[in-house]
């Protein structure tokens, strides 16, 4: 719908919404913060999937609930075709399943359309480097946390043909994880993985990062919550 060239060093933003008015309205918030820069703005998931893919951008902005392809299969999409694009999801109104179908495919972020301006910069600045803020959302809903939790067992356990279920960390990131939770040192886990120190120092701070944790012990709770860890496994 509209393309722009960006400035260097600029977080580059593609807004997805059907509403001009909001469009506008964030357009308007978005490009009074400096190192935010709009580069483009989409009325459906058709438009939206073709510009991203024209623009690369840092982040997509989508509501939920638009025409076309809607803003679950946008992010379903672009976690293929643009793995470095981080999709905040907004709605209007709160959707316990839309919420689960957003952690499912990894969305970077879920709010509702009555987030603040200085609460959405600063979401677009923390998913442009590799936070999932939507982790925060789920924790605050018991019944969708029990969802996603219940999902992963069963993907752990089972070989049924079910979509899986979006997790920040690579297959290696996990395994780190699950030798700290083990009570292992740096060296023990170079030695068990076959890696140098330095890899291994690599991962770890790859695993805050993307977790938005500060340390590994938060890091082992945080995983333990989420099911990629279980209390069995760290037991034995």
């Amino acid at each position: 719908m509209t393309l722009e060239t960006s400035s260097q060093n600029s977080i580059r933003v593609l807004v997805v919404d059907d509403h001009p008015l909001f469009r506008q309205g964030v357009r308007f918030a978005l490009d009074a913060e400096p190192g935010i820069e709009v580069v483009g703005e989409a009325a459906d998931g058709e438009e939206a999937l073709r510009m991203a893919a024209e623009l690369a951008p840092d982040v997509v902005l989508s509501d939920v609930n638009i025409p076309g392809p809607d803003g679950v299969e946008i992010v379903r999409s672009l976690k293929s075709a643009l793995p470095h694009t981080a999709v905040i999801l907004m709605t209007a109104y709160d959707d316990e399943d839309q919420l689960f179908d957003a952690v499912r495919v990894g969305a970077a972020a879920y709010f509702l359309k009555d987030l603040g301006p200085t609460e959405l910069m600063d979401s677009i600045r923390r998913v442009s480097q590799g936070e999932y803020l939507i982790n925060e959302s789920v924790l605050s809903k018991p019944l969708v946390a029990s969802r996603v939790l219940k999902q992963f067992n069963q993907l752990s356990s089972t070989e049924v043909d079910v979509e899986p279920l979006f997790v920040p960390l690579s297959n290696r990131e996990i395994e780190v994880l699950d030798y700290i939770a083990q009570g292992n040192s740096n060296k023990e886990i170079a030695r068990a993985l076959g890696i140098s120190d330095q890899t291994v120092k690599n991962h770890i701070t790859s695993i805050l990062r993307k977790l938005a944790v500060n340390d590994r012990t938060q890091a082992v709770v945080y995983a333990i919550r989420h099911g990629w860890i279980k209390m069995d496994e760290i037991a034995g």
